[in-house]
This record gives structure tokens, C-alpha cells and sequence, in this order.
């Protein structure tokens, strides 16, 4: 089936190629992002690709539509950048990743909750510089603390393992189907406003939808423990960037690590190193010593990768075959909660 890929990298065109061996699809690799400007590149195309900073509002889907695109195939678990009814509406179907390597994304977690509770990335920047002073580098254990998992699907339910077994921590959860499995090992499932205002560390697992927007807010801030930590790996938009800021110069929150951001899409998977970045919200989250961000790559392992092609192509292959399509999205999910 002839399909279109947006947001290429060369990791993209080489893991996707390998395992197109398969199934023989006639895959055509873009590097640009999908945007209304860069539509036309899809015209002719059945089936389109799309990572998580492409754009599948109304106006793109109509375009798409008007040139025979009748499928949508994400490679991401995510769907937030794709306007549902107006897919339904115009005949497109979508399909996406629910589950690569949750264990990637959730290692990574860990490892920026390790690194922020410790100063492990400002001990790294110091030490480069010869500066081997262990001045404001204190930290604390993470065992016995309270670490609260908004979200525990694959990869908040593995969060929330390793850190109840392998750290010791009390861990509080929220999610509208708790896991037996979980509370077998001693989490405690509660409802969000406690989890956040109990919690040292609260990491964020759950997809972006109306109801989880801006979940982390001036309102929820104020009612956190003075010091407390935010972690997110999820979707940039679960956080009010703006509120973040003003809470961490106010010492309200003790730090912050990010692996998201709201308004990435012009930023990340790019090379600025030469450019003027003109985010001035970013520019002053990165001047602070308690502030954590990578660019969005949790999910970046070979293993995820591999995971990621071999959904995407299985569902385009299904869909040429005119068989149900396991991992379609539907309008009905917009509508998830944490």
C-alpha cells in the first residue's frame, strides 16, 4: 500500500525499511513535519503516517481526504493531535501504537526522578567544567517517600512497581481501572486531589484529553507539599508551563524533569544548537538548577523502535486487507480520564 511517512529521521527510514520486508508496502519518507503547509506532499497517498507533532486537525483531514488518503497510521501511542470527529466524519480511520516498549519510557521516568532527587544532571555539567565541589548537590533518599502515579497503565504500572519494590517508596495511584496486580504490593489507589497533595514526587502517565489538560495547574500546585517534585513523560500539554514557572520561583515546587512539552512541536527532534530559540517560557524553565528536559526521548530505544514499525505496518497491512483494525482509535476515547 502506498503510504506517506511524516517526521522521518534517519533511525525512522532505517527501522521502518527493515521490517517493511514483510509486508511490501511502497513507503515514501518525508522529513518535514505534516502541517497545513506541507499537506500536498500526502496528495495521492491511501495511507499517511504520522508521528506525535504531526498536525490531523479538520482542515488537514479535509485535504487528505479530498486526495484519497483513507488511513491515518500513528506511530505513537498517543492521539491528541488528530481531531477524531472530523476523521470519522470524512470516512479516514486512525490507528495507532498502544503499547511499543512501555519498559522504555518507564526506565527513563525513573531515571529522571533518580537524577533530579540527586542533582545527577547539574553534577554532570559541573564536573565537565573541573568543578568537583558538592555545594548545593545535596539531596535525600527516595526510599520511604511518597511517590504519586497519575495514570497506571503499562508504563505507570511499571513505574509504580520499581518504584514500591526496587525503591521502597509509598506509592499512591490514580486511574479509573486500578490494577489488582498493584495493589497486591501495597499501592494505594486514591483520588487525584490526594494523591497530589500527599505525594514527593508526582509522575504523570495518562493521555491527553480535555479533561487531563493542564492537569498540573496554579489550582493543583498550591495544594501540593512545598518541595514536591513533578515528573512528565506523557504529553506536554498535561502541565500549565506558565503556572510551573511562577511555582518554581516561588519554591512551591521543588523541581521539575520533562521529557514533554507543551509547545514542542517547532523545537523538538530539531538541531537549534545555531538558532535563536524565540519560547521564552522554555529559555526560563532552562535556567533553573532544578529543572530537568529532554526532548522526547523516553520512548528512543532500538527494542521501542522495532515495536513501534512492526504496529504501524501490521495495521496498514490489516487495513489493505480489509481486516478489523486492533488498534483503531475512536471518537469514544477522546474522552478518557486519568
Amino acid at each position: 500500500m502506498r503510504t506517506v511517512v511524516f517526521s522521518t529521521r534517519s533511525y525512522d527510514s532505517e527501522i521502518l525499511s527493515e521490517r517493511n520486508a514483510s509486508h511490501r508496502h511502497e513507503l515514501v519518507f518525508q522529513e518535514p513535519r505534516l502541517t497545513p503547509a506541507t499537506v500536498a506532499l500526502a496528495a495521492g497517498f491511501p495511507a499517511v503516517c504520522g508521528f506525535v507533532n504531526d498536525v490531523f486537525d479538520a482542515r488537514v483531514l479535509e485535504e487528505l481526504a479530498w486526495h484519497g488518503t483513507r488511513l491515518v497510521a500513528l506511530r505513537a501511542a498517543g492521539f491528541n493531535n488528530v481531531d477524531l470527529r472530523a476523521a470519522a466524519h470524512l470516512g479516514i480511520e486512525v490507528t495507532r501504537v498502544p503499547a511499543y516498549s512501555p519498559h522504555a519510557v518507564a526506565e527513563f521516568t525513573v531515571g529522571l526522578i533518580v537524577s533530579l532527587v540527586r542533582s545527577i544532571h547539574r553534577a554532570h555539567v559541573r564536573t565537565r567544567a573541573n568543578n568537583f565541589s558538592l555545594e548545593g548537590l545535596l539531596g535525600q533518599d527516595l526510599h520511604g517517600r511518597t511517590v504519586g502515579v497519575v495514570g497506571t497503565g503499562r508504563i505507570g504500572a511499571l513505574v509504580a512497581r520499581t518504584m514500591a519494590i526496587g525503591f521502597g517508596c509509598r506509592v499512591l495511584a490514580h486511574d479509573v481501572r486500578p490494577d489488582p496486580v498493584l495493589v497486591n504490593i501495597d499501592v494505594r489507589y486514591v483520588d487525584l486531589a490526594r494523591l497530589i497533595a500527599e505525594s514527593d514526587v508526582v509522575t504523570l502517565h495518562c493521555p491527553l484529553t480535555p479533561p487531563t489538560r493542564h492537569l498540573i495547574r496554579s489550582e493543583t500546585i498550591a495544594t501540593m507539599k512545598p518541595g514536591a517534585l513533578v515528573v512528565n513523560t506523557s504529553r506536554g500539554a498535561l502541565i500549565d508551563t506558565e503556572a510551573v514557572v511562577e511555582a518554581l520561583k516561588d519554591r512551591q515546587l521543588g523541581g521539575l524533569a520533562i521529557d514533554v512539552y507543551e509547545q514542542e512541536a517547532d523545537l523538538f527532534f530539531e538541531d537549534l544548537s545555531d538558532e535563536i530559540v524565540h519560547d521564552d517560557t522554555l529559555q526560563r524553565l532552562l535556567m533553573f538548577p532544578n529543572v530537568l528536559i529532554t526532548a522526547h526521548q523516553a520512548f528512543f530505544t532500538r527494542q521501542a523502535l522495532v515495536a513501534i514499525a512492526e504496529s504501524t505496518l501490521g495495521s496498514i497491512s490489516a487495513f489493505e486487507r480489509g481486516e478489523r483494525l486492533e488498534n483503531a482509535v475512536t471518537e469514544a476515547m477522546i474522552s478518557a480520564r486519568p
